[in-house]
């Protein structure tokens, strides 16, 4: 398995990915109307894909918080941090056939290195219903920040639990 820097060339080949991930399992919740727009948000520092024997096995970005983002938030209360010295991981994703394989530690240990290597603190957040994300980011030592309730939509509230990345 290796982990490259995304290029723009790669994109097509994650969003084929990110939609066999959706059917699979239903990430991202809501589909994209834009699947390659959604995988640069605007606040973008970086991003990375695996490959596994030359094919495209997974996919991470690094980005600034974002308004609505509840992790930043949490960490800055937590640890009286500036906003400007965070940054969330997200998009991250595996394809089925590469599970097992160590994608997800890979491309999550590239994304807080790469935090870290700018001076930031990485956090991130899930829907705590994913419960295969949630047992990744237990398992590679990320420490709860709290859980919030966020509307998505009319008549919609989903639970996002929050971590922020091993000292």
């Amino acid at each position: 398995m290796d982990v490259r820097r995304r290029e723009p060339r790669d994109l097509g080949a994650c969003a084929r990915v990110l939609a066999e991930v959706h059917r699979t399992d239903g990430y991202p919740v809501d589909w994209p109307e834009r699947p390659e727009g959604w995988l640069s948000p605007p606040a973008l520092l970086d991003a990375w894909v695996a490959e596994h024997e030359g094919v495209t096995a997974g996919h991470v970005v690094l980005s600034r918080g974002e308004p609505d983002d509840a992790a930043p938030a949490l960490l800055c209360r937590r640890d009286g941090v500036p906003v400007e010295a965070v940054a969330v991981v997200g998009r991250l994703f595996v394809a089925p056939t590469a599970r097992g394989l160590g994608a997800g530690a890979l491309l999550m240990a590239r994304a807080g290195r790469e935090a870290r290597a700018r001076g930031l603190r990485p956090v991130l957040d899930v829907v705590a219903s994913d419960t295969a994300a949630v047992a990744l980011y237990d398992r590679l030592g990320w420490s709860p920040l709290g859980s919030v309730e966020q509307r998505w939509g009319p008549g919609r509230t989903v639970t996002v639990r929050c971590y922020a990345a091993p000292a």
